[in-house]
């Protein structure tokens, strides 16, 4: 049974840009980002990268009325699990996808049936049963469920993304990724956005030494979520959107080294649960 202030996150996916499954990535997982966020009775979804197919499933026998997945951005990596999500073929069961990085240009139902489109699918998004779209500008906040509280920040990252915070049961969890930081400096926003937070997930693509190739890309390194988890106040930093060339050994070594700097640094790993 569910506890009526049980807050917590679970990870169905923490890989960026592409999924990586194999031998050398079985404990911290090989699905792009899915993170699923249950506030007492309530649940929704951050993001449908491919880990999204494997939450659906669960899902799928459960029946919930409705599922809420909001995304981050449209990049494929946050999105391609969307057409093999089974509650969207299902028609009792109602399913939001909310964006609040495309306005004016874009809307999150053009885009996910622009990649459901010929020659990138087979069947168009109109095989859906009982879906619904909606679009917002970040930087909003809303009172998504009864006692819980959604604010979202703009991140620097190319084609925009969007910062989600949930407060629920006096406790909050800050989401941020995908972002890029400027060296030698905190994102002041981020920071401020972030500000007490029990728990931060952030965009932990790079190494220090893997940034400096990748200056203008539109991610962050390990190192700079714990400073932005120090400068925040942030009880647990979860650094997250791994690199898929990063396998377990190389993010062993990462976590012993941030567990050395920030004792209680937790890495993401698919199936893991952290509750505030």
């Amino acid at each position: 049974m569910t506890v009526a202030t049980d807050f917590y996150i679970k990870f169905w996916g923490v890989r960026g840009s592409i999924a990586c499954p194999g031998p050398e990535t079985v404990r911290y997982g090989g699905n792009t980002t899915c993170i699923e966020v249950r506030c007492g009775e309530e649940f929704f979804v951050i993001d449908g990268g491919t880990g999204l197919r494997e939450l659906g499933k669960g899902l799928a026998q459960q029946r919930p009325e409705r599922v809420d997945i909001f995304f981050t951005h449209a990049h494929w990596d946050h999105v391609a699990g969307v057409p093999f999500f089974v509650p969207c073929y299902m028609p009792n069961i109602a399913v939001h996808f909310w964006a609040g990085s495309l306005l004016p240009e874009r809307s999150i139902e053009g885009v996910l049936m622009e990649q459901m489109l010929p020659p990138l699918f087979p069947v168009p998004i109109d095989v859906f049963k009982s879906c619904h779209y909606h679009d917002f500008l970040c930087g909003e906040s809303y009172d998504i469920r009864p006692g819980v509280r959604l604010s979202t920040c703009p991140l620097n990252h190319p084609d925009r993304a969007c910062g989600y915070k949930i407060a629920f049961a006096g406790k909050t969890i800050c989401i941020i990724t995908d972002t890029e930081h400027r060296p030698g400096e905190r994102d002041a926003a981020i920071v401020e956005f972030c500000r007490d937070a029990d728990i931060m997930v952030y965009d932990a693509m790079y190494t220090e030494d893997e940034y400096r190739n990748h200056v203008g890309w539109g991610h962050s390194t390990w190192e700079e979520a714990l400073r932005v988890g120090d400068a925040a106040n942030v009880a647990t930093v979860v650094p997250f959107h791994h690199e898929p060339g990063h396998d377990d050994a190389f993010l062993d070594r990462l976590a012993a080294e941030a567990e050395a700097i920030r004792p209680g640094t937790l890495f993401a790993r698919e199936g893991m649960i952290v509750r505030p």
